[in-house]
């Protein structure tokens, strides 16, 4: 059984998971956009499991180490570059 939920229904499932503080707003976004283009593009629809997105996507800030090997001239895992956020970056673990 599908259900198709909204930007804000998604916010409260992490919320109902405790894990509403896995993600900032501005990757949650990015989170739920990238996975509905993603629906769209290859028709294939997505169950929505909060602890499954936790374990397979990451927000990475600017100031953390790991930023470098996805963005910059050295950059070696930028294909798992999901968005670009204001202060770091989504990435899809690999």
């Amino acid at each position: 059984m599908i259900q198709t939920i909204s930007f804000h229904e998604f916010q409260a499932a992490f919320t109902d998971m405790g894990r509403e503080s896995q993600f900032s707003y501005e990757a949650q976004k990015a989170l739920f956009d990238y996975l509905e283009q993603y629906e769209d593009e290859t028709g294939e629809q997505i169950e929505l499991d909060v602890i499954a997105l936790c374990c397979e996507y990451q927000e990475i800030e600017e100031d953390e180490e790991e930023y470098k090997q996805y963005v910059g001239d050295d950059a070696k895992r930028e294909e798992f570059v999901v968005a670009f956020l204001p202060c770091g970056v989504l990435v899809r673990e690999g």
